[in-house]
């Protein structure tokens, strides 16, 4: 036939069943619009970050950075001769004081106006407007200099926002005990987190590092080597030089492993979308199996006929793509506008990103709906290319006989999925194991009619023609079984694995609270590590907290971030005391002892991950900025920090960086004593009443859990609209087999049985099937959910868990199915049960 009467066919087919390819159609949408919008925010959120990290940084060469770097080494670069420019910055981490009293996170910078202007633009300080004429005369002046003002502050957007939408003439930043008021002079256009600039002078007087920079910014002459330029320079103890995409680097490597996984979990309603359009056009074939018989009598070939239904497919995938595209991206502004970019993980705080839609990853998000529609129609358009047309003609469909495939090649996927799980991580994700998931479930469905047979080989054989009839064709037919349960073993083992992944993480979280929240109450400086090394409290707080009626005993530490690798973030140096480490760790095996003269630390699973810092072996980072070789103890789990926990004993810490200051404290109080009274009596001891946070230990469980839910609520989301997708394929593969089998109950009529026997006859049929499948789903659900509790997120998040099955909400989740399941396929056998007997079977005379 010509391609001309191809598309008027394919036209036909479209125009007349609207609504059976719109359930395929929505599937794709659906999948495509959760990626899609999923991509968007956290690229978009990632970007504005990026994009401000650049403003920062400006358009250096090279910086030399550092915890101190000295003025010294500015000095003599830029009496270098191959520097064309050196600007000296001064970057503080702090808190910038609201006029409610509360404090959000700051990040100060202070720069040398006039060499930082060629590099960073953006931080150039704009001095506000004058709003008055005083008796002195103009103050135009005096605004055209106070950008050199020591205590003029210029202030971005976001701290704009901080402040409560509304600039307050005076700003307050935290400076260790106590607060320093500056003036508020003007703005900088720097976007992202909320950002302090002032003259460089007066950061270090106001901040306590006179004499002291964090990273000197340089553009080099032309034609000079950077790395041998460096290796000239002979860089002071604790001073690095690193290029200016390292800082890019580190904002992208912060948020990257729960990106990647993010998407990948919603990608997998895309996935289960293709089994939806599976059964759809399976039972669009089933529906037109006389009519394509016909057409193959008429000169249809059975390679056209395969190219009808995958050209209906790729009708479907194209629509469906464009339709989750357009979805995703108002979902996306949606969540940008309310949600603020932040999708529960807490890694863009602060910030309200614009949307940014590129044109690659509307290509490739487009793409995969037109594949997932075209791999779900696949197999379908090879039945339709197998169709025996004088059987067709005859009212008996497709000649489904008892043979049922292989099961080696079902066994091969899954045994190299197995061997996949096994692969190292790849550019630090894991993509082996995402992989393997996937091996393991195609592996699964292949398997099926195996399963299928096994389980009901062995069935008892049942009193009564209508179970023994239901009996032998779930069991003789079990290659139409994949058709029907597909979507319900894809659907219910990857809803398996998530509930397991999630339900082990929580309760290895609840557990791990419980070893890491001994006292009874808590007071902190600052809630970030980066903010707390500038905000300490006073000399002899400790012993005051101590002396406080009710207060039992006070353990106090130091947490300090240190930076191992410019491309990562910082990991966190906590300094506590370490009488009995396996008391107050959650260690994963007993400590080791550590040389004589040796300083033991302990470090956290992510520290071994990123960093080879295995127990018995000494280990080098820096303390108060110059190297230390520190020997590892032991390893411990730490779900707080993803990227690195090293604990050391509080006079080890003093002893080697002179350091005696302290952000928090843990406070075990008398029996009946009144917390609120205890935090009252802390506060009047500090210069400044806000400078203390507190919280009780089942406050600060609550709130651990309460993150912890709220990172995952998206995950809950999307674990909802794959098993609603999967029951949704379940109406629609079981209709195709009824469908396909509307003559058989006509026979089966005018031999005496009546509408109810054929509607329990298909329940029984449906039971059998879908309950082999539902055992499928659990038994690779808890196969797969091995792979995300004990691959998976070790390799993405660095810390690992104890395996938790929550039998309960399983045995829900497959009764749930299993009922919906039954229930579609009775439905739906009697509806075509209504057809009258003669009719039904007048085509076969």
């Amino acid at each position: 036939m010509t391609p001309a009467l191809l598309r008027l066919l394919l036209w036909r087919e479209l125009r007349h069943h609207p609504w059976r390819h719109a359930t395929a159609l929505l599937a794709v949408a659906l999948g495509v619009a959760l990626a899609w919008s999923v991509h968007l925010i956290n690229q978009s959120a990632l970007a504005e970050f990026s994009a401000a990290v650049r403003a920062a940084n400006g358009d250096a060469d090279l910086s030399l950075r550092g915890p101190a770097v000295p003025d010294a080494l500015f000095e003599r670069v830029a009496q270098d001769a191959a520097v064309e420019i050196a600007s000296p910055v001064l970057e503080i981490d702090t808190l910038l004081e609201r006029p409610d009293g509360r404090r959000v996170a700051v990040r100060v910078i202070g720069l040398d106006v006039l060499r930082a202007a060629p590099l960073a633009p953006e931080l150039l300080p704009r001095a506000a407007d004058p709003e008055s004429k005083d008796r002195d005369g103009d103050r135009e002046g005096q605004r055209r200099f106070s950008a050199f003002d020591p205590d003029a502050a210029f202030v971005n957007a976001a701290a704009v926002a901080a402040l409560g939408g509304t600039p307050t003439a005076r700003i307050a930043l935290q400076s260790g005990p106590a607060t320093v008021s500056l003036r508020h002079a003007g703005s900088v256009a720097v976007g992202g987190t909320p950002v302090v600039v002032m003259d460089l002078a007066g950061a270090q007087a106001h901040f306590s590092a006179l004499g002291r920079l964090t990273r000197i910014d340089l553009r080099l002459a032309p034609g000079t080597d950077p790395d041998a330029w460096v290796r000239g320079l002979e860089l002071p103890e604790g001073v690095r030089a690193a290029t200016p995409g390292a800082d890019e680097q580190r904002v992208s490597n912060l948020s990257r492993a729960y990106r990647v996984n993010l998407t990948v979990l919603a990608l997998v309603a895309l996935f289960v979308g293709a089994f939806l359009v599976f059964s759809v056009v399976s039972l669009g074939v089933a529906q037109r199996a006389p009519a394509l018989a016909l057409l193959g009598v008429l000169g249809l070939s059975a390679a056209q006929r395969r190219t009808l239904v995958l050209a209906e497919c790729t009708a479907l995938g194209l629509a469906g793509a464009l339709l989750g595209l357009v979805a995703g991206t108002a979902m996306a502004a949606a969540a940008l506008r309310w949600m603020a970019g932040d999708l529960g993980g807490g890694y863009f705080p602060g910030i309200a990103p614009r949307l940014q839609v590129e044109p690659l990853g509307v290509a490739v998000f487009g793409a995969l709906g037109l594949v997932s529609a075209l791999v779900g129609g696949w197999w379908p358009a090879r039945q339709a290319e197998r169709l025996a047309p004088a059987q067709a003609l005859k009212g008996l469909g497709f000649a489904l006989g008892a043979g049922a495939p292989p099961a080696w090649p079902g066994l091969a996927l899954v045994g190299t999925g197995a061997l996949a799980a096994l692969a190292p991580p790849v550019a630090g994700l894991p993509l082996a194991a995402y992989a393997a998931v996937a091996l393991l479930l195609v592996g699964g469905v292949a398997l099926i009619p195996t399963t299928v047979h096994a389980l009901l080989a062995r069935w008892p054989r049942p009193q009564g023609a209508l179970a023994l009839l239901a009996l032998q064709r779930a069991r003789h037919q079990r290659g139409t079984a994949t058709a029907a349960v597909a979507g319900v073993v894809a659907s219910l083992a990857l809803s398996v694995a998530i509930t397991v992944m999630v339900a082990s993480f929580r309760d290895g979280v609840a557990r791990w609270l419980d070893t890491v929240l001994p006292a009874d109450l808590y007071a902190r400086t600052a809630t970030s590590s980066a903010a707390a090394n500038q905000a300490w409290l006073p000399p002899g707080f400790v012993a005051q907290a101590a002396a406080v009626p009710g207060v039992l005993r006070v353990e106090a530490a130091r947490v300090v971030p240190v930076v191992l690798d410019e491309s990562r973030p910082a990991v966190v140096l906590v300094a506590r005391p370490l009488a009995d480490p396996a008391a107050v760790l959650p260690l994963l095996a007993a400590p080791r002892p550590a040389p004589a003269g040796a300083v033991g630390v302990f470090v956290s699973e992510a520290l071994v991950s990123l960093y080879g810092a295995a127990p018995g072996r000494p280990f080098t980072m820096p303390v108060a900025g110059t190297p230390r070789e520190l020997w590892v103890r032991g390893v411990w789990r730490d779900y707080a920090r993803q990227f690195g926990t090293v604990v050391i004993d509080e006079a080890d810490y003093r002893r080697l960086s002179g350091d005696g200051r302290v952000n928090d404290l843990a406070l075990w109080l008398a029996p009946g004593t009144v917390a609120f009274d205890v935090q009252q009596a802390l506060r009047a001891a500090v210069p400044e009443p806000g400078l203390l946070e507190f919280a009780s230990s089942a406050e600060l469980r609550k709130l651990s859990l309460r993150i912890f839910d709220r990172s995952f609520a998206v995950t809950h989301y999307l674990q909802a609209v794959a098993i609603a997708i999967g029951l949704v394929g379940i109406a629609a593969s079981l209709s195709a087999q009824v469908l396909a089998r509307r003559k058989e109950f006509g026979l089966l009529a005018h031999l005496g049985l009546v509408r109810g026997d054929v509607v329990r006859l298909v329940a029984a049929e449906a039971l059998a099937w879908v309950a082999a499948g539902v055992l499928m789903g659990l038994v690779l659900g808890v196969a797969i959910s091995l792979v995300l509790v004990f691959v998976v997120n070790p390799q993405s998040f660095h810390w690992t868990m104890d395996l938790v099955l929550p039998w309960a909400s399983l045995a829900a989740l497959a009764l749930a199915v299993l009922a919906a399941g039954v229930a579609t396929a009775a439905l739906t056998a009697r509806n075509a049960a209504r057809a009258p007997a003669v009719r039904a079977v007048r085509e076969d005379w």
